[in-house]
């Protein structure tokens, strides 16, 4: 039997994930004592798991280099890698949004050409050309995308939105919703071919834990 290989986002993310995998069975003790190791592998149940960067993870899934990835959907979107998106995990929710100052809001829908800063150029320009059918400067930003509309930089942005907080306490305001956001399960399309039986009963069983209502998610 080869190894399954697994994928996780760095962070608050693969605690929740790692959660979920112990509850279906699969030990993540080790993972969580400190370590210099790259990869854990459980050698009774042939399964290798790994941490990567967050925007890395669903290209190690596209390439095989791991059977199956848990990102959020921003990444998913952004990266639009060619995978299986199977399960949405509920982890995470939050929005992707357009927001500016106030008085932006009306004069949007009349700029024939807008500047938008966003972490997501690919999410951004997917929206307002093929959505919005608008003309748009990508402002691509690493920093505080608050700041782009308050200094003059963009016209507005395209950013996450959770609670709203950090809008509201710059002084910006959401204009519209372009998706909502939460970790999903993706899997290569090659490995859902050759371990189908295995990479099925993985999601069964989480499907199971999730619909239980038994997942800790601040484990």
């Amino acid at each position: 039997m080869r190894y399954l290989t697994f994928a996780l986002a760095k962070g608050r993310l693969a605690d929740q994930t790692m959660g979920l995998l112990e509850r279906i069975g699969m030990p993540c003790e080790e993972m969580r004592e400190k370590s210099r190791k790259l990869i854990f592998v459980n050698e009774e149940l042939k399964i290798k798991i790994f941490l990567a960067k967050t925007s890395d993870v669903p290209t190690y899934v596209e390439y095989g280099a791991a059977d199956i990835g848990v990102v959020g959907k921003d990444t998913i979107l952004e990266e639009n890698r060619n995978v299986y998106e199977m399960l949405d995990l509920g982890l995470g929710k939050c929005r992707m949004c357009v927001a500016g100052l106030p008085e932006m809001r009306d004069r949007l829908g009349k700029l024939h050409s807008l500047r938008v800063a966003t972490k997501y150029p690919n999410i951004a320009r997917e929206y307002f050309y093929h959505k919005k059918h608008k003309t748009v400067e990508i402002i691509k930003l690493n920093g505080s995308i608050e700041l782009a509309p308050i200094v003059g930089l963009s016209d507005c942005i395209v950013d996450i939105v959770e609670s709203g907080a950090t809008l509201r306490e710059n002084g910006l305001v959401v204009f519209e919703e372009i998706c909502p956001l939460s970790a999903r399960v993706i899997v290569n399309r090659v490995s859902m071919k050759m371990e189908h039986q295995r990479i099925i009963d993985v999601m069964d069983r989480i499907r199971y834990i999730l619909r239980s209502g038994i997942n800790d998610t601040n484990y």
